[in-house]
């Protein structure tokens, strides 16, 4: 297992986390920071200097969490990681990722008054022969304090919080440990998604209501807003597949098959291997039908409807785009049994997707798109489907 010390710069992390390997049997500590120092021997200059911040680079997150894997293996027991993740989308392609491996994740926040983390930061020295590069990671920690505020709307319901203000490094891991023990800072809870070992096939479902607003999802295992759906089954319909995630995701039944939008082939992107996507049209969820909605907490964590253009924003993958397009203009009239109306398919002809006039397979579209920054908003995602 990990156990996650998350924090603002200077709540005393590492300090802790070095104690804290002494009180947890067989741990081992692990400091991603290693993994962004040795980016900069690795990556061209020109790569370094399009980022602020080693981890908003996609190829830090992903060896943090093969490197956590590989350590396991090689030495089993439990991990103790000291590093801050103020990106919600950070800390679900992280954990995600882990999660993906089966290695459970117990995520703990250290808090301090902001008064005691400046002063933490004003006597921090890094080197003692390196006055200038001392002073420039005060100046970052300081930077640091205001999205760490920003980041506590979620930190504090995904993490053990514990209070480090009146204690020492020894006194926390104290702490750190006990709620290991008892489990009071018990394993995060994230759906189990295996990684693919080939190319998938995927199906997505529209779902509008009233107002014409389409619903998104917010999964807790990887980055990005989505619609509803996922990876079809061997055997399985794809249409049938969306009436299935759709059932399993947010609780609702669909009570007729969706009708199908956009077909597009996804390339493979190492470590990605792309495959078939579709969308279909699950029609309208009206407001009563969107009141009985339930998230299984440990996939979703929160399902907003937006308007046609901030879908777009928030899934800019051609393909989903133009499935927004196909699937408008809408006539939204009473509903059918089941909370739906129809949505109007545009004639073959006239799809946005057609590669050309007699043509019969959508454009091929370009997926991946990078998550957002900042808050939970609706932001780019990544495909699921």
């Amino acid at each position: 297992m990990i156990v996650w010390i998350n924090g603002a710069f200077s709540a005393g992390k590492t300090s802790a986390a070095r104690e804290l390997i002494d009180l947890i049997p067989n741990s081992t500590f692990y400091d991603p920071e290693l993994i962004g120092g040795g980016l900069r021997y690795l990556l061209p200059q020109k790569r370094l200097a399009e980022v602020g911040d080693y981890q908003d680079l996609p190829i830090w997150r992903r060896l943090v969490v093969d490197t956590a894997a590989a350590l396991l293996a090689e030495v089993g027991g439990t991990l103790v990681v000291p590093m801050t993740l103020l990106r919600q989308e950070y800390r679900d392609e992280i954990f995600g990722g882990l999660a993906a491996r089966r290695i459970p994740v117990c995520h703990v926040l250290l808090s301090a008054d902001e008064t005691i983390l400046r002063k933490r930061i004003a006597a921090r020295e890094e080197w003692a022969d390196d006055p200038e590069g001392s002073g420039r990671v005060r100046q970052w920690a300081y930077e640091h304090i205001e999205p760490y505020r920003a980041a506590l709307s979620w930190l504090a319901d995904d993490a053990h919080v514990i209070d480090t203000s009146g204690l020492t490094a020894a006194e926390t891991a104290v702490r750190i440990a006990d709620a290991v023990r008892t489990g009071a800072a018990g394993n995060c809870e994230i759906v189990q998604t295996p990684a693919p070992t080939a190319e998938t096939l995927a199906a997505g479902v529209l779902l509008f209501d009233e107002a014409d607003r389409v619903l998104l999802v917010d999964p807790t295992y990887k980055p990005g807003w989505e619609f509803p759906g996922g990876v079809v089954e061997r055997g399985e319909a794809p249409a049938r597949a969306g009436i299935r995630e759709v059932k399993e995701e947010i609780g609702i039944e669909l009570a007729d098959v969706p009708k199908l939008l956009v077909v597009d082939w996804e390339p493979p992107r190492p470590p990605a291997f792309g495959g078939l996507r579709m969308i279909f049209d699950g029609g309208t969820l009206d407001s009563a039908a969107a009141g009985r909605l339930v998230l299984p907490g440990s996939e979703l964590r929160g399902w907003p409807r937006v308007t046609e253009e901030e879908a777009r924003s928030a899934a800019p993958q051609p393909l989903r785009a133009a499935a927004l397009g196909t699937a408008g203009p809408r006539e939204v009239s009473r509903a059918q049994p089941g909370g739906r109306s129809p949505g109007r398919l545009m004639p073959a002809e006239r799809h946005p997707c057609r590669a050309s006039a007699g043509s019969p397979w959508p454009k091929q579209a370009t997926a991946g798109a990078s998550a957002p920054g900042g808050g939970r908003t609706p932001g780019p995602a990544r495909g699921r489907c």
